[in-house]
């Protein structure tokens, strides 16, 4: 594994590398998927989506760490279509759950890339850990550990979650702990797993790769409808997201392009 110091440098390299996107009170990155896939192999990613950057908009917390992901993509169609109208467009969506796919394909065969997954419900991360393995052909996924909903609470789960990560040797760990919650546990407790050189944040992936929740149609993703497939598919759980938490994004971006947005957090 690399030093701290040539970590840090590749660090800011790629920031220096990637223009930069603001949109609201947070930023994406203007990458392509061919180039994270093939080029981003340390440090942490930040797939950005709707969901989570109106939790920016209330969480300090979440908001102040921003500046330590390595890399964040535009993971929403609405959002690239909002980087139009803000006319700083980004070349491409680059979505946690398409990312994933193409990155353990182009890894396949190089044996120094392992991975733990770590979140989803009992069992779910296991199937998924089937379904990848036998899709590249190896052991890629070695390990997998579903921790409880509440493991902030509970004494020692923390513990057996980072133990977990560390037994098994994975050098990149996937973590779905949910938006936000994922990315506050990654930079509390990454230093304490000093084997994982890639931190994946990537939430619904693993329903995803587990078979346990289909993708929708790509039409349906391109045209930005994501959202109302997933809605429809399960409305009590995505109803107070996709209605109550998630509209005000759109309201947010016209007071953008019309220069009147204030981020929440600027004093004064």
């Amino acid at each position: 594994m690399a030093d701290g110091s040539s970590v840090e440098n590749a660090a800011a390299a790629r920031k220096a590398a990637y223009p930069v996107v603001p949109i609201l009170n947070a930023w994406v990155h203007d990458v392509s998927m061919d180039d994270i896939v093939e080029n981003f192999r340390e440090g942490v990613m930040l797939t950005l989506h709707v969901d989570m950057i109106m939790k920016l908009q209330q969480d300090r917390e979440f908001h102040a760490l921003l500046d330590q992901f390595d890399v964040i993509t535009c993971d929403s169609q609405i959002m690239y279509f909002s980087t139009k109208l803000l006319g700083t467009p980004v070349r491409e969506r680059v979505s946690g759950s398409d990312y994933f796919p193409k990155f353990y394909m182009r890894y396949k065969d190089d044996p120094s890339v392992t991975v733990f997954l770590l979140g989803g419900k009992p069992g779910i991360a296991d199937l998924a850990a089937q379904n990848v393995n036998a899709k590249v052909g190896r052991e890629m996924i070695i390990g997998t550990y579903a921790p409880a909903f509440d493991f902030e609470a509970r004494p020692g789960e923390v513990d057996r979650m980072i133990d977990a990560v560390n037994a098994s040797g994975a050098t990149v760990c996937l973590v779905g702990l949910g938006g936000g919650r994922q990315e506050k546990w990654i930079m509390k407790y990454r230093d304490r797993m000093p084997g994982v050189r890639l931190w994946l944040p990537l939430g619904g992936t693993i329903d995803y790769e587990s078979g346990s929740f289909p993708r929708p149609p790509s039409w349906i993703t391109e045209a930005g409808f994501e959202w109302l497939y997933r809605l429809i598919r399960e409305p009590r759980a995505r109803f107070h997201r996709y209605v109550i938490h998630e509209p005000p994004f759109v309201w947010a971006v016209l007071k953008q392009k019309l220069g009147i947005y204030r981020n929440p957090f600027d004093k004064g």
